[in-house]
């Protein structure tokens, strides 16, 4: 086999899709669901697409785009099958339907995407009655099984799938009661914020929490408090509303496990695997991108990097395994950046970097330095850290790389 894809969704699906491109004969992608396109299938919003396809369309539609395409180019698919380890030498191992099977392919690319952070990772006391979910699971009860988890909603945390449900739910009849964020700052991208709630007059409370959840057998309620400026509960304060649905809309966490198991470096920041500019692992012939790489806030986005990376495993192959003999130059986060991918670069390319910033800069100006060199400057009229920003370098003569932030 030449290449085997981990995971059907977004990333996966574009990767196979440009490395058939590339001329590779055997490409073949492993999903543990029974149906290939990932969280897509459950987006019915509008939204996907514009960059990619240059038309505004539903998660479902972009998917389709994405499946027609593959299967028109040959991609091999294997559904309902677990990949349960991958070794430092490209070892497959999965269950499928027909039983366990090991393999090994040319090369591997990482495209198994992220999973939502749950209640247990938050540590809220109170109660363990019916009625928390994460958005996501509520996203699919109520887009694809036609179910409503409630009709009384408080959502914490002021995620993009948190944002998109607040309005989902009320269309469906609901009664969002309020978002609540510990930040200071919204986590969701602004035209979500104004969409999903400013349209539908839901309230979204900054540096607030959940401190309490009450309802032994059903959800009751929950306590909400403000937080001071190291984020603890301002218990004088605190409220209680009666509601029957907590959504949690309080991050992802890229779906590493198999990345571990092969040895490949991973960022103790983003979760994700640290990268070359053509998104090769520590791993020779190991391949990540997408959301498992770090957190997107768009599935154009996804596509577009899927693309470099399944280009990226078909040189690999078609040069027998050699990867380029570049110097690399290690891209770090400075002033007011929280991360950048990719986080090696080599010399004298054209590469676009990634980040987020720590907080909210407002007349902001996002600079690229070569020690005390600066490489290349840009304005934005508001830099958060829900939204991912981008700067495009080219990195002749430079020999270190930091991305700042700074008000002007």
């Amino acid at each position: 086999m030449d290449l085997l894809i981990i995971g059907g969704g977004p990333a996966g699906l574009s990767a196979a899709i440009r490395a058939k491109e590339e001329g590779l004969n055997d490409v073949c992608i492993i999903e543990r669901n029974t149906h290939l396109g990932g969280i897509l299938n459950q987006c019915i919003h509008h939204g996907f697409g514009l960059h990619v396809f240059n038309e505004e369309l539903t998660g479902p539609e972009y998917a389709q785009r994405l499946i027609d395409r593959a299967r028109e180019l040959g991609v091999q698919f294997s559904l309902n099958t677990m990949v349960t380890n991958l070794s430092n030498d490209r070892v497959v191992t999965y269950i499928s339907p027909n039983g366990a099977k090991q393999v090994q392919p040319k090369a591997v690319i990482l495209g198994m995407g992220c999973r939502e952070r749950t209640r247990g990772a938050l540590g809220i006391p109170g109660d363990r009655g019916r009625g928390v979910y994460s958005a996501g699971t509520a996203q699919a009860l109520v887009n694809m099984k036609g179910i409503m988890p409630g009709k009384r909603v408080v959502i914490l945390g002021s995620g993009d799938i948190g944002l998109i449900m607040a309005r989902r739910m009320t269309l469906e009849g609901a009664d969002v009661l309020g978002v609540y964020e510990l930040m200071s700052h919204s986590a969701g991208l602004k035209r979500n914020i104004v969409q999903c709630l400013d349209d539908y007059g839901i309230p979204l409370k900054l540096s607030h929490t959940v401190t309490r959840i009450v309802g032994r057998k059903w959800l009751e309620g929950v306590y909400v408090a403000p937080v001071d400026e190291n984020r603890v509960p301002i218990y004088e304060e605190e409220e209680f509303i009666l509601c029957d649905t907590l959504l949690l809309s309080v991050g992802l966490l890229p779906e590493n496990e198999l990345s571990k198991k092969a040895g490949v470096t991973l960022s103790p920041v983003t979760g994700g695997a640290v990268v070359n500019s053509d998104l090769s692992t520590n791993i020779p012939g190991i391949f990540s991108c997408g959301n498992v790489l770090h957190v997107h806030d768009l599935a154009d986005d996804v596509t577009l990097e899927a693309y470099r990376a399944g280009t990226a495993a078909a040189d690999f192959i078609k040069n027998d395994g050699l990867t380029r003999k570049t110097k690399t130059i290690e891209v770090r986060p400075g002033q007011g950046v929280r991360y950048v991918s990719p986080n090696f670069v080599g010399e004298n390319e054209h590469v676009e970097l990634l980040f987020r910033s720590t907080g909210v800069y407002r007349k902001a100006k996002i600079s690229v330095y070569d020690g005390d060199r600066l490489v290349k400057s840009m304005k934005r009229l508001i830099v958060t850290p829900g939204q991912m920003e981008k700067i495009s370098i080219d990195t002749n003569g430079m020999k270190a790389c930091v991305v700042q932030v700074e008000e002007e």
